[in-house]
């Protein structure tokens, strides 16, 4: 009986204890559970109904990434052009018709026989050249008095060289002293190119980069070149075919007998040569912001969404793509190569029984068309394969203007210079 008892007693308390322990179990899981259920269905609330910026991304058209890129646009620098080359070509007609009014004049003051007859462009043309000689003389002479207490030696060595230099320049023809001119100040930027001080400035105004938006350097970048091969091998090609080119914008000019007469035939060509410039540029400038730029901004949009499923690897692959060729295609240009086209095209359709030498091989003569025909589809070809070493659009572009110039340039020239004479003006001088 006692041990029973004391089984009994002692079975109660333990039942107890067990069933205060399961109910203290319960209550603690409960409390520890209802969190949970109460977070993950305010989650699936919130996922039912979208937040503010949600309703904004879906209410709005998302763009892609080359449709969020700017396009470069052209206008400024069509606009450039025309009224450049309007500029250049007004000045030109202005700076010859005062000066074939000042020979003209001086003509009539040395000869009665001009009172009857206007005088022609050879005869214009020859008074200026005995004019220059004259000139060209009498410096000699003061340099000689400068030079008198000089020791002789040294004193004719400085008469020499200067005899040496003014000779060939009175010999020449007015469109190679011309070019000869333009030659002096590819120079002058050339030696500025060696400042270093003066590099950010060059690079800013002397280059034309196509996506900075600038439009005057399509002018100031056609007498800068850094390289001195470059240099010198523009410079010898303007001298040869832009005497050529203005040889022949003379001889159309004096075909026509119904337009003024013009004293000098250089200012024409200094137009020509800067108009030639600045479309070749725009070709250029063009081909760079409507088909290479939209060719690089598709590739790396194309990149980026490939690699989009990792944004590290987006990132190193869009950094990759920076870095990668393709981007690199849009380079500024520089150099008058354009516009030395635009003259040996000039001179090749009209000179075609002409021979040309070059200073690399082939070096025997060949005939002129021949040589630019071999050089337009070396440009061709670089286009075609994505050489980038020259400026191959501008090449074209530049083979192109000296074409059109060629078919319409001097009908051009004559509606620049003004209207025809009348026939009654032309009469008062015969009789």
């Amino acid at each position: 009986m006692l041990s029973t008892t004391s089984y009994r007693h002692s079975f109660r308390p333990l039942k107890t204890c067990l069933g205060a322990l399961e109910g203290r179990s319960w209550a603690h899981s409960l409390l520890r559970n209802s969190p949970r259920k109460a977070r993950a269905a305010q989650k699936k609330v919130s996922a039912d109904i979208p937040s503010f910026r949600d309703q904004i991304a879906r209410s709005s058209k998302v763009e892609s990434f080359s449709e969020r890129m700017k396009r470069p646009t052209i206008r400024h620098q069509v606009l450039f052009f025309i009224a450049g080359s309007w500029l250049a070509f007004s000045l030109a007609a202005t700076q010859t018709q005062v000066e074939t009014d000042y020979w003209s004049k001086r003509l009539v003051e040395v000869s009665n026989l001009f009172n009857r007859r206007p005088p022609s462009n050879n005869e214009m043309r020859r008074v200026q050249y005995l004019e220059l000689g004259r000139i060209l003389q009498a410096k000699v002479e003061n340099l000689k008095g400068k030079l008198a207490e000089w020791p002789i030696a040294l004193k004719s060595l400085v008469l020499s060289a200067y005899v040496g230099i003014a000779q060939p320049y009175l010999d020449a023809t007015e469109g190679r002293r011309m070019c000869w001119m333009i030659c002096g100040a590819n120079a002058a930027v050339y030696l500025a190119w060696k400042i270093p001080r003066l590099g950010p400035v060059m690079n800013r105004s002397f280059t034309h980069h196509p996506l900075s938006g600038l439009s005057y350097t399509l002018l100031t970048s056609m007498f800068s070149h850094k390289s001195f091969i470059h240099f010198l091998a523009n410079s010898m090609a303007l001298a040869s075919f832009g005497s050529a080119a203005t040889h022949y914008l003379v001889n159309e000019q004096s075909k026509d007998p119904e337009h003024p007469p013009e004293s000098t035939g250089r200012w024409h060509f200094l137009a020509f040569f800067l108009s030639a410039g600045l479309f070749s540029g725009l070709v250029s400038h063009t081909v760079a912001t409507k088909v290479m730029y939209p060719r690089i901004v598709s590739q790396l949009a194309s990149t980026a969404t490939a690699s989009a499923s990792s944004a590290a690897a987006a990132v190193g692959a869009s950094a990759k793509a920076a870095a990668s060729p393709a981007t690199r295609q849009i380079l500024p240009s520089l150099g008058a190569s354009g516009a030395i086209y635009a003259a040996v095209t000039v001179s090749a359709l009209a000179f075609p029984d002409a021979e040309i030498t070059l200073v690399f091989p082939p070096f025997f003569p060949i005939p002129i068309q021949t040589g630019v025909g071999a050089l337009v589809m070396l440009d061709i070809v670089g286009v075609l394969r994505g050489w980038r070493m020259f400026d191959h659009y501008a090449h074209l572009g530049g083979a192109a203007f000296g074409a059109m110039y060629y078919m319409y340039g001097p009908s051009w020239w004559n509606y620049m210079r003004g209207p025809p004479q009348p026939p009654s003006r032309k009469r008062s001088f015969v009789e």
